[in-house]
């Protein structure tokens, strides 16, 4: 398609045609999902839907606000420690997350509610070591 539009032909003419002469060249044949539905049509779109489609087809995330990615690192934290491999680290980790806790309850994110309290240290560990059968 590297023909420039005649002057005097409406545009959309002209790409008709460009469109006709490419399929006649078999140049939409082989395309990728031919014959398919096309991919998240059953999905309600809402705002936005081709932002949330390019993040997703890219694997990126989007960003929260800061009192969310607070209680999703929360979580990671807390099943980290539950597969840490020893007391140590499991404590380690269930310390540090609860320090970023006090924290934002100290300061004050900006977010929706935080509605997050620090875990008890002493009960994640005594799970880690039920997991493992230790005493």
């Amino acid at each position: 398609m590297t023909e420039r539009k005649p002057p005097g032909m409406p545009y959309e003419s002209w790409i008709d045609r460009q469109i006709r002469e490419a399929e006649a060249r078999g140049e939409f044949d082989d395309l990728p999902g031919k014959g398919k539905p096309l991919p998240g049509l059953e999905r309600d779109p809402g705002d936005m839907w081709w932002i949330k489609q390019k993040v997703e087809s890219e694997g990126l995330s989007m960003p929260l606000p800061p009192t969310l990615a607070l209680r999703k690192d929360a979580e990671q934290a807390l099943a980290e420690a539950r597969g840490a491999r020893t007391e140590a680290e499991a404590r380690s980790i269930v310390e540090d997350i609860n320090s970023r806790i006090r924290e934002a309850i100290r300061t004050g994110l900006s977010g929706p509610p935080l509605n997050l309290m620090s875990y008890d240290v002493d009960e994640v560990v005594s799970e880690w070591r039920r997991a493992r059968g230790v005493t």
